[in-house]
């Protein structure tokens, strides 16, 4: 959908360039923050937060202070879903990488369990769910941002670009762990797989500090945003509401729970290639619950390999969905998720090969899952409640999905006594219900994002806001 002429009273529309580097910069810090935690729990802080417990009982901790976060996302996206759908897109996006930026900062200067008992675990949970707050708000907003300045006919091409953002954090992030642990490696005769005392002592903080110098790259891209025209038109006609929540509830249920179901398979997915499998990887063959056996680096090495399939096909897949549509073309993805959930134990069971497919299959299907989803998802809900809307499907599924998967994965893991073939079948039955959401969903990609226009048969600007933005079926 073109941009429309600029008026006195309606600010000029950014540039593509402007648009892509602002929906992309944000969601990579934000995403590069929750990896550099999500490293840090199975690899470092289960000793220095939780020292008192067993090594699995341990890392199950770490991972419940990682889900806290999930907890605190929906809060996010409410506060900053209303804020965004009230005042504005821009403000709300400043503050969102802000509140990250700080929290972040802040665990790399926490004392650790030995330094200061329960207290420090207790504001490592705080700065987490400041971080899970964040990003509950942040994701919607570079979505949208992305959205409502593309051309209809390549929203999910645009969309693309904060989906962007996850795999170019986790190379950042994992990349900037590898040199330290290379610049600090284990003593000779250590577990190669378990970090020197260096890293422990203070290694392990500066990829937490560093998150500063990126914020700051990122707010100045930001603050030279403009709000879209969509944006604009509908607070020059009226349409902003008082209360974008209680609408949403109201007028637009079935969005909401669509959405959530949409992610849901995206969700598990992504967390256990990206989590799950670190911890998978690198536990001792000969452990109580025995895993792969790799060293940190070689595994995390064979992780970036993989996540550049992640990064290329998210890529790929916002003309596919502009093309064919973003239900159709999730419905096969979808499918091959389901498949693959199958098939973990004859993958991992090939060898290093075979470990390295699965990551590369992993990897490219959450690509393809992850991609139209920045379109899709704010395609679902009227401009008034787009940002309310998009951000509680997106980060509601984040319960369901991510917060819980680190830590069913685990418990299923060592229930199999070290196979993973309960986590792979765990995979495809939540890829069977993202499945059925999208068979009972209908297509999203034709749908008008500016309110002042009226499609045929849509029936008055008003009357759009009210009703469902997006058909779904009965």
């Amino acid at each position: 959908m073109s941009a429309p002429a600029t008026s006195p009273a309606q600010a000029p529309a950014n540039s593509r360039s402007r648009v892509l580097v602002a929906s992309l910069i944000g969601t990579t810090i934000e995403f590069y923050d929750f990896y550099i935690y999500a490293t840090a729990a199975v690899l470092v802080f289960p000793s220095l937060f939780f020292p008192n417990s067993d090594p699995t009982t341990a890392l199950l901790s770490s991972f419940a202070v990682f889900g806290a976060a999930m907890v605190a996302r929906p809060i996010g996206a409410v506060v900053f879903g209303h804020l965004g759908d009230r005042l504005g897109r821009k403000g709300t996006l400043v503050a969102s990488l802000l509140t990250m930026g700080i929290a972040t900062f802040l665990i790399g200067v926490l004392p650790t369990y030995e330094q200061a008992g329960w207290i420090a675990t207790a504001l490592l949970v705080l700065m987490r769910l400041a971080q899970g707050f964040a990003l509950g708000g942040e994701w919607s907003g570079a979505a949208l941002v992305a959205t409502e300045n593309a051309p209809k006919n390549k929203r999910a091409l645009y969309g693309t670009f904060p989906q962007l953002g996850a795999p170019l954090g986790f190379i950042i992030g994992n990349g900037l762990f590898l040199i330290i642990g290379a610049l600090l490696p284990s003593s000779a005769g250590a577990d190669p797989s378990q970090p020197s005392e260096a890293f422990l002592s203070w290694g392990w903080r500066i990829p937490f500090l560093f998150s500063a110098v990126m914020v700051v790259i990122g707010l100045w891209v930001r603050m030279r945003l403009v709000e879209a025209p969509v944006f604009s038109k509908t607070r020059e006609a009226g349409l902003v509401r008082k209360l974008p929540l209680a609408t949403v509830f109201r007028s637009h249920w079935k969005q909401l729970l669509l959405g959530t179901f949409f992610m849901l398979a995206t969700y598990v997915l992504f967390y256990l290639m990206t989590t799950f499998s670190l911890s998978y990887g690198r536990t001792a063959t000969d452990a109580a619950v025995p895993g792969l056996g790799y060293s940190y680096t070689t595994f995390v090495l064979m992780m970036i390999f993989g996540v550049l399939f992640f990064a290329a096909f998210t890529l790929i897949s916002g003309p596919l969905a502009d093309k064919y549509g973003r239900r159709a073309t999730l419905i096969w993805v979808t499918a091959a998720i389901l498949v693959f959930g199958l098939v973990w134990v004859p993958l991992i069971g090939m060898g290093t090969l075979g470990v390295v497919l699965w990551l590369v299959l992993g990897f490219t299907l959450m690509g393809m899952t992850f991609g139209p989803m920045g379109a899709l998802l704010p395609e679902l809900f009227p401009t008034s409640v787009r940002y309310t809307g998009s951000g509680i499907s997106y980060n509601v599924s984040s319960i369901l999905g991510a917060a819980v998967a680190p830590f069913i994965a685990v418990a299923l893991w060592e229930a199999a006594d070290g196979s993973p073939w309960l986590v792979g079948v765990y995979l495809s039955s939540m890829a069977l219900l993202t499945l059925i959401s999208l068979l009972i969903g209908k297509e999203t990609k034709d749908i008008a994002l500016d309110e002042g226009e009226t499609p045929a048969g849509s029936g008055t600007t008003a009357d759009r806001d009210e009703a469902p933005a997006s058909p779904v079926a009965p």
